[in-house]
């Protein structure tokens, strides 16, 4: 893959600087810079030089390490420089020597390029069918859930239906049974919901209609939205708007289904008592929302694991709250189809802040 995407998404930034460098100077050495190495974040030193074919670019744990790696590698590449120049001087005398072709090898050699040229040919026919069934598998998944929406919504309707017309008549058995039934449908129904984003997505169809849109009333919006959730929890929601904002182009409903999303996820993972702060900044570029909570914070080891579909950390929610595994894998996707970017800034025990940056409106 290209070296810039081995990089943690925080350090494309630092890893851009030190390509730069390379290309200006020829060389540049021990940039301390994060790579994610086995779905861990670690940080490694660089170092790189030009070369006639292109940049050689190595990385070290420590800058001892970079170091003796550069002193190793000058020592490897004297060694094959002498040994590769005797082994042409031994060639030239034999090739001089030999008259006629060797047949056998020429056939042997012909035989492999042909055995290649089928196999790479299998290959991409079985890609071809790997492409189609994928294909499939989306859209019946889109189908699956979206014929799945209609009867589960029906349920939780008539659950809440029931909860308000015999809640004084039902013993508590039932209200438990009820009650169970609305979240358990509240629940499925949000899966599917997610499921069915994540399909359209998959498929290439996050269809997108940017509106010039003020930042401030909608995060404003939001935010009113899930005071209601966090009064439940006895969590306070705040948000301090700026004196003014840039007009974004954005999808309204998406970017709203991005903010509720880092919203909720706060609520679910703090405790009573705490309290949820909405950011927002702004440059002539972009604009930079942040979601701060006060809650458990993510311990280092699953950070790789967020925004990635169907996947969970060990943080559990402080009140039994369920959770797809898919909300932050469909965000990143919305974000970054507005041409930002996201990522999370996380310390155990003290919080974590979900950050994104959304580009400005300019003016035709």
């Amino acid at each position: 893959m290209p070296v810039s995407d081995l990089v943690d998404v925080a350090a494309k930034d630092k890893m851009a600087a030190f390509l730069n460098e390379l290309q200006s100077r020829d060389a540049a050495y021990d940039w301390e810079i994060t790579v994610s190495i086995d779905a861990t974040l670690m940080p490694l030193h660089f170092a790189g030089a030009a070369l006639d074919a292109g940049f050689l670019i190595i990385a070290s744990r420590s800058r001892n390490g970079l170091t003796q790696l550069n002193e190793e590698l000058m020592l490897i590449n004297n060694e094959q420089t002498n040994i590769s120049r005797a082994t042409s001087k031994e060639l030239a005398l034999v090739m001089s020597r030999r008259s006629e072709r060797d047949d056998a090898m020429y056939e042997e050699l012909t035989t492999m390029n042909n055995e290649m040229a089928n196999l790479q040919r299998e290959l991409a026919k079985k890609n071809a069918e790997l492409g189609k069934l994928n294909e499939q598998k989306n859209r019946l998944l889109g189908m699956a859930a979206h014929d799945l929406r209609t009867p589960l919504g029906a349920i939780l309707a008539y659950a809440e239906f029931l909860e308000d017309e015999l809640i004084v008549t039902l013993n508590d058995a039932q209200r438990e049974f009820l009650t169970r039934i609305k979240d358990l449908s509240d629940f499925m129904l949000h899966l599917v919901s997610d499921i069915l984003d994540v399909a359209s997505i998959e498929a290439g169809q996050l269809n997108l209609d940017p509106q010039p849109t003020d930042a401030i009333q909608l995060i404003d919006s939001v935010v009113k939205l899930n005071g209601i959730l966090a009064a439940k929890k006895e969590i306070a929601v705040e948000f301090d708007p700026p004196a003014t904002s840039p007009e974004l182009r954005i999808d309204v409903g998406k970017i709203e289904q991005v903010l509720n999303n880092l919203v909720n996820n706060a609520l679910k993972f703090s405790h009573s008592g705490s309290t949820v702060r909405v950011r927002l900044e702004h440059t002539d570029e972009v604009v930079t929302v942040a979601v701060q909570d006060e809650g458990q914070g993510i311990p280092a080891s699953d950070l790789p694991k967020l925004f990635q579909a169907f996947s969970r950390t060990s943080v559990r929610s402080t009140a039994g709250e369920q959770s797809t595994g898919l909300g932050l894998a469909i965000v990143r996707r919305i974000v970054e189809g507005h041409g930002g970017r996201i990522w999370v800034e996380s310390e155990v025990g003290k919080g974590s802040t979900f950050l994104f940056t959304l580009p400005v409106a300019i003016a035709e």
